[in-house]
């Protein structure tokens, strides 16, 4: 038989010679390591001590067993978290009495925020419910009442009479959030297989998302925490915890190609829902701060032009007549850097920190104006006393002037006069103002919003209701999409499509 270690230079080598070769060669591998007193491989039947190689945190349990932050966080709070399973009417020409196919159910999560039955939610798990049921982790059910929704931040409360004894979850501070902290999600995901109180870990992937859409059910006031704690159709609802046990954000929506989570969930920082979560109680619906501006971010031009150090803040495009920032002296082309003590980044930022004011209190409003830093106070007013009371001010009707609205695809319009614009501080131009509209409507899915100006309706000029009156008899039973020149708020110049 040939020699399998003979190369093929021929030169000869004997197992005794490999056998030596490789002791020696152990030999030498252990003697450098003891000199440079390297570590020996743990062994198999040994555990690595994880607190003492840094590469998860650990606490010590009751029993003095070694074990992960997030038990004692979970045992702790869980049984607040509740499922909720909301009934709505589908569109059917069934009657609305008629038990069956004509109605159907949506389901998410919510936690006890009160030990008196207060629970805190989504407001697109309940929104348009006829029945609320609550499931508690000791599988009681309870009907539910709401108590207040707010569609503009996507919160919602509701109230059940517990027979037994509820956990609840105490608020933390979103404000004290920093990209890198651990968060704990826990929520019922994907219902329909039964998976209640599921827990997931991440950590806090962003702050201060905002401009998202979500379709019809799109908040207003955005700034959403981005977590990659995973997050599944189901979850919303449920709390994000910190590792203290407390509520940092309500867990609302995801960004996804799939449907499922990728990793990019979003959910309302806490401190949003303790400004209005009081307002939902007492009267069913949130009251907002208001400045009475019009808003447009920074641009890099002018961030230099200004002397700022980054392109932030918010630069004024114009003021309403008689309102608080006037009456403070803020004045179009000021940049806002500044509000209330928190650095101002952008203008959805804004937006949220204007609205969590209370009514009546004054606060500092930080400025850059010619590139001069100043100070001015305000004193923050209701949202919609103010635009009720602009409403009120409109001229009365004269025998060549038609103030009356119409409704077209959701939004309530009237003709857009010089008294309208003036009371709003706006440019006239020839058109219709939107006052209104109403939420699920064909005008909320084209991304309308109030204070916008219809310019053209399915290519042909609006001026007057009788315009828009003539175009929507021209219409009717027509299914394709109807396309709109508009105003926007800001004074941009945009393409919508209304989609019948």
């Amino acid at each position: 038989m040939k020699n399998p270690f003979k190369p093929r230079g021929g030169v000869r080598v004997s197992y005794v010679t490999v056998g030596f070769m490789a002791v020696l060669f152990v030999g030498i591998g252990i003697l450098i390591a003891s000199n440079l007193q390297l570590p020996a491989p743990a062994r198999a039947d040994v555990p690595l001590n994880i607190a003492q190689t840094g590469a998860f945190p650990v606490v010590q349990s009751d029993s003095g067993e070694s074990e992960s932050p997030f038990v004692g966080v979970v045992e702790k709070v869980t049984n607040a978290v509740v499922n909720i399973s909301a009934r709505t009417r589908n569109a059917d020409d069934l009657p609305w009495w008629h038990q069956g196919s004509n109605y159907a159910s949506s389901s998410g999560s919510g936690f006890f925020f009160r030990d008196d039955g207060y629970i805190l939610t989504n407001n697109h798990v309940v929104q348009n419910a006829r029945k609320i049921d609550v499931t508690t982790a000791t599988g009681y059910k309870y009907e539910a009442t709401l108590v207040g929704a707010d569609p503009e931040t996507d919160l919602a409360v509701l109230k059940v009479d517990p027979e037994e004894q509820i956990v609840t979850i105490p608020f933390g501070d979103s404000d004290k959030l920093k990209v890198g902290d651990w968060a704990i999600a826990i929520g019922n995901p994907f219902p329909q297989q039964g998976l209640d109180r599921t827990v997931t870990v991440g950590v806090i992937s962003a702050v201060g998302r905002s401009n998202l859409r979500f379709g019809r059910e799109t908040p207003q006031y955005q700034y959403y925490i981005q977590t990659d704690a995973s997050i599944n159709p189901g979850n919303s609802g449920g709390p994000l915890l910190n590792l203290k046990g407390e509520v940092i954000g309500i867990n609302a929506a995801i960004s996804s190609p799939t449907g499922t989570s990728v990793g990019i969930g979003f959910a309302i920082p806490i401190n949003m829902a303790r400004a209005i979560v009081p307002d939902l109680i007492k009267s069913g619906h949130a009251h907002r701060g208001w400045l009475g501006v019009w808003l447009a971010n920074v641009t890099e031009r002018e961030a230099k032009r200004q002397g700022l150090d980054a392109v932030r803040g918010v630069r004024i495009d114009s003021v309403f007549a008689n309102s608080p920032a006037e009456k403070a002296g803020i004045k179009s082309g000021d940049i806002i850097v500044g509000f209330n003590r928190q650095t101002v980044d952008n203008s959805s930022q804004l937006m949220v920190l204007v609205s969590t004011v209370r009514s009546g209190k004054e606060v500092p409003v930080d400025i850059v104006r010619n590139s001069k830093p100043m100070t001015l106070w305000t004193q923050v007013t209701d949202r919609d006393t103010f635009l009720a009371s602009v409403d009120k001010d409109e001229p009365a009707p004269t025998d060549n002037q038609d103030f009356s609205s119409e409704t077209f695809y959701g939004m309530e319009l009237v003709e857009f006069t010089d008294d309208i614009a003036r009371a709003l501080s706006m440019e006239h131009i020839d058109g219709l103002y939107v006052r209104r509209v109403y939420p699920g409507t064909p005008a909320d899915d084209a991304s309308i919003t109030k204070g916008t100006v219809l310019l053209d309706v399915n290519n042909s000029p609006v001026k007057n209701l009788t315009d828009v009156r003539m175009i929507e008899k021209q219409l009717e039973g027509h299914s394709d999409t109807v396309p709109l020149i508009v105003q926007e708020p800001d004074g941009t110049i945009a393409r919508k499509v209304i989609r019948p």
